[in-house]
This record gives structure tokens, C-alpha cells and sequence, in this order.
């Protein structure tokens, strides 16, 4: 076993450029915090043990495209990671030793796990915050190759992505421009934010405010000043009825947000907190 994978601490993260922020290692940590055991060296080992099974194959092949077609056929064929399509809002989708563990995930946790392996294996595989569902993107000699890691990492040609992201363009189809926009690459920590916030969705969805609370103020770790996770964090922390930090939180998105759409709503909040009278429920 490879020893030695240390986890990041969370008060070390704001301050390092956005692609310094440690992929794998991050995503362990916000597993952590829902798996106290968690032993990363065993997940470093077992992305080291694909990659190592891989590597005799892949420096025979000389084109990307074909060396990122063994490694989707070694993960989704042979070791057989797949999106979990039965229960997609699982949060042990997006747990990163689960996905291991249990081989089922959503879009960005598999795109994690596929990027980590290629990029070990020197295929410069990114993420891509595709609006609705996260993609990979490979460069190739004419363009870019884009993969969806929910479905085997099945390829789509442009006219799909046209078509996939116009629902959350208000219906409008994008030209070349915006295509090109959208499938820029994503940053590591705005992976790891993406992350967070489907967490944070899963738990506000089941009333669970102490886990929302916590992803909302992990995110806030990668990125202090995130306006939406401040106001989360504080409308998690009012529910469980923690005064003082939903006022300093709502307060906070208040002044940076002072034209924001629920400044009404979150104003009306303030006025509670203040007055005493919180009916949290």
C-alpha cells in the first residue's frame, strides 16, 4: 500500500489558486466529514491500482482519444463503476470512498474518479460545469472530445450538447461562442463546490439542517466570500435556531447582495432574529 496520502485541512484551502486546491484529497475530506474512519491511503491506493493495471496498455496506444477509450472500458466495463440512475439524489453519490466502495455514483463523483486515473496515467482529462449535468473534455487534434461519466463515458457530439443545454439557456439554442463558454474547463475547486452543493440540495430536501449547515460551511472554506453559501449557512443555522450565526451569515449576504432577489424575505429573517420572536419551523 502506498502510505503516506494526507488530507488537506480545510483552513489551508482558501488561500491556494484554484487548481492548486488538491482534487482527490478534497473530495476524501468532505467524505470525512460524513466517515470519520475514512483511510485515504486505501483510496489513493485503489486509483494507483487502476492506473498501474492501465499503464502497460496505455503508453502502447498514441492517440488520447484511444487511450481514454481503454481507460472508460477498464472503469465502467471491467471494474464496473456506473450513475447510479435508480436513487441519482443519494448522497452516497457524491462521497467519494462510497463511489468507491460501492462503485455507484453521480456525474461529477465519477468524473472525479476518471480524471484522477487519467491524469495519472498523463491523458489531461478535465471537468466541465455543464449546466444540468457535469461533463469531461479531452483535447484532440481538432477540437475537444466530451464524455458524459454518468452514462460509461459515452461521447457527445455537438448537436446533443446543443441540445442538452438549452433548457437552462431559457429555451435558447447556443451558438458556437456560448458552446465553446460552457465547456470551458472547471476549475478543481469549483468541482469541489459543485460537490457541496449537491449535498447541500440532498440535505435541505430531507429537512437535514445540521448536514446542510456543514456543507454550506464547507463550501464557504474553498471560498469565504460565496454570497449563496452565506446565505445558506445562515437559513441552516436559523432552522436549528443558532441566533447569532444566521444574523452574522444573513447580515453578511446582505451587504454583499444588496440588490439580490430575497432581500425582502431574508430582511423579514433579520427583523425576527433581532426581535426574539424566531419560529424557525
Amino acid at each position: 500500500m502506498r502510505a503516506g496520502f494526507a488530507l488537506p485541512d480545510w483552513n489551508s484551502l482558501a488561500g491556494l489558486d484554484d487548481d492548486s486546491v488538491p482534487l482527490l484529497a478534497t473530495a476524501l475530506l468532505i467524505a470525512r466529514d460524513e466517515y470519520p474512519q475514512l483511510d485515504p491511503d486505501l483510496y489513493d491506493t485503489l486509483i494507483q491500482n487502476h492506473s498501474t493495471h492501465l499503464r502497460p496498455v496505455i503508453e502502447a496506444i498514441d492517440s488520447y482519444p484511444l487511450k481514454m477509450q481503454a481507460i472508460n472500458r477498464h472503469l465502467f466495463e471491467e471494474v464496473g463503476y456506473a450513475g447510479n440512475h435508480d436513487a441519482y439524489y443519494d448522497p452516497r453519490n457524491s462521497y467519494l470512498n462510497e463511489v468507491f466502495d460501492r462503485r455507484l455514483g453521480n456525474p461529477i463523483s465519477l468524473a472525479m474518479v476518471q480524471m484522477e486515473v487519467a491524469r495519472r496515467l498523463g491523458v489531461p482529462l478535465d471537468g466541465v460545469s455543464f449546466p444540468g449535468h457535469f461533463l469531461v473534455r479531452l483535447p484532440i487534434d481538432d477540437g475537444i472530445l466530451v464524455m458524459d461519466p454518468f452514462n460509461r463515458g459515452r461521447p457527445l457530439d455537438e448537436e446533443e450538447l446543443r441540445l442538452r443545454a438549452r433548457p437552462h439557456l431559457g429555451g435558447e439554442m447556443p451558438d458556437d461562442e456560448a458552446l465553446y463558454r460552457i465547456l470551458n474547463p472547471a476549475s478543481h475547486r469549483s468541482m469541489l463546490m459543485r460537490m457541496l452543493r449537491n449535498l447541500h440540495g440532498v440535505y435541505t430536501e430531507q429537512d437535514d439542517w445540521e448536514r446542510a449547515v456543514r456543507c454550506a460551511d464547507r463550501i464557504l472554506k474553498l471560498s469565504p466570500d460565496n454570497a449563496e453559501a452565506l446565505r445558506d449557512r445562515g437559513l441552516g443555522y436559523f432552522k436549528l435556531g443558532h441566533r447569532h450565526g444566521a444574523r452574522h451569515d444573513l447580515g453578511r449576504y446582505l451587504h454583499l447582495n444588496p440588490d439580490a432577489s430575497d432581500v425582502g424575505s431574508l430582511r423579514e429573517r433579520l427583523v425576527e432574529l433581532s426581535s426574539g420572536a424566531v419560529k424557525p419551523n
